[in-house]
């Protein structure tokens, strides 16, 4: 008897037999759009078409635009650049204006807030592995606020006041995870990217002191429940996986073959970590050829579950535009080969 795709990730999370892989493929709005009229189904249903194992719930609040609508405000208060397929911040509000306590900070308690979350954790049932999309954790969700060469000035001249910002940001992540939890989701999934292409943002003391000992506390109670902990972030960061390891953390994404070895994660913490990801977007999918996708997929498998578990195969970023459609089928093909 088939496992159910709920089940089939929480097995391969916890490195347990499973009948398949578990996969799961995201995209960008405009990306969403392209892959909806070329498989000709509606946005709405390219998880069953491709078969996601797994959902991420978000809070519910609509955000606002700008009068011109090139700026995206979030439910923090950062804006976000509507003409970017990604994410870029254009509008940081405690640049001009740290004072903390002046802040409009969101209310994690608001009514209302988890309406779509609720919604989804009804619907979804056995068919999908729920988790809480907690993005812009901590690092991130700081720069997001007060601009990003603005916090890296500020960890250097005045930890002081980051700190602060991080405990402010801390409280409200675990309130709204706390509500999260109460409605039955199946674990935790955080997004905080810590590295660039060529090595951490900034250094592993100032990353231990700042920001592992907050994140612990947002790991904490998924640890304390037993749920698995999946993470987001880029970039070469193997100087700190074995800290975020020490706190909690089960399966680790993106896992871009681009800047960490696969072979040397799963030499180092096959026993410890399951991994997320592992088909690059940055090159073998937008310029690769269907042939090179699907060794791409195959190694990714072999290098990263070479005993069949430990693995949510997936690109290791949201599909964007780039991606010619030759190489997304060539992928769900090398997807159902592995089944």
């Amino acid at each position: 008897m088939a496992l159910s795709r709920r089940e089939r990730v929480r097995r391969a999370l916890h490195h347990e037999p499973v009948d398949r892989l578990p996969t799961q493929i995201g995209w960008t709005v405009s990306m969403g759009q392209r892959l909806a009229e070329h498989f000709g189904v509606d946005v709405a249903r390219l998880p069953a078409r491709f078969d996601d194992h797994l959902v991420r719930v978000d809070v519910s609040l609509e955000s606002r635009l700008s009068r011109d609508g090139g700026v995206r405000f979030d439910w923090w208060g950062a804006g976000h650049d509507t003409t970017e397929e990604g994410y870029f911040i254009r509008d940081s509000p405690l640049a001009g204006a740290p004072d903390l306590d002046a802040y409009d900070w969101p209310d994690p308690r608001a009514a209302g807030l988890l309406a779509d979350a609720e919604h989804v954790r009804a619907e979804v049932g056995e068919d999908a592995f729920v988790v809480p999309n907690v993005g812009f954790a901590l690092f991130e969700r700081a720069w997001s606020l007060r601009g990003f060469e603005q916090l890296l000035f500020d960890l250097a001249a005045d930890q002081a006041y980051v700190a602060e910002l991080l405990d402010r940001i801390t409280e409200i992540q675990l309130a709204l995870i706390g509500r999260y939890l109460d409605l039955g989701v199946d674990g935790g999934y955080f997004g905080d990217d810590y590295g660039a292409q060529a090595g951490l943002l900034f250094s592993p003391v100032t990353w231990r002191h700042l920001v592992k000992p907050r994140l612990a506390r947002l790991f904490a109670p998924f640890v304390e429940r037993g749920l698995p902990i999946l993470m987001h972030s880029d970039g070469r960061i193997e100087e700190i996986v074995p800290d975020l390891v020490e706190i909690g953390l089960t399966a680790l994404n993106p896992v871009q073959p681009e800047v960490l070895d696969h072979a040397w994660l799963q030499a180092t913490f096959a026993d410890r970590l399951a991994w997320y990801g592992g088909i690059s977007t940055q090159t073998v999918l937008p310029h690769g050829t269907p042939g090179e996708v699907r060794s791409a997929v195959l190694t990714c498998r072999e290098r990263l579950a070479p005993d069949g578990t430990g693995l949510l195969l997936a690109p290791s970023h949201r599909l964007m535009s780039d991606i010619p459609m030759a190489n997304v089928e060539a992928m769900l093909a090398a997807f159902e080969e592995l089944a």
